[in-house]
């Protein structure tokens, strides 16, 4: 579940709509039941950081009046897909940004779960 409690998420979530509210904490639900356990969130300055205990395995950039914007960061690109908005390489690494932009719940479909898994294993 959220960590509404934490003030830096809360602060985070403070004045977002109910819609954006729902996607976020179904965001995480679902990606906890990907997980088959417990997620970690870590606010930092700028993004919510998605942790499983061993690694961040994703990152919420943006908590917008109707969506939520989320970034996977995995070891190659998956250009061939529906669910990305974006795939860009991080310079000088091996770790490639796949942009996901969640307007509505069903728009976490089995694609989007099978790049969570991804994301939980690479």
């Amino acid at each position: 579940m959220s960590e509404t409690g934490n003030p830096s998420i809360a602060s985070f979530l403070a004045g977002k709509s109910e819609h954006t509210l729902s996607l976020f904490d179904y965001f995480v639900a679902e990606f906890e039941s990907v997980a088959a356990g417990t997620i970690t969130l870590h606010p930092t300055k700028t993004m919510i950081a998605i942790d499983n205990g061993q690694k961040r395995i994703a990152w919420i950039t943006q908590l917008g009046k109707n969506f939520i914007h989320v970034v996977f960061p995995l070891k190659e690109p998956y250009y061939d897909n529906l669910c990305f908005q974006k795939v860009g390489q991080v310079p000088g690494s091996n770790q490639f940004n796949h942009h996901f932009r969640m307007l509505q719940k069903e728009d976490l479909n089995e694609e989007v779960r099978k790049y969570m898994k991804i994301a939980l294993n690479g």
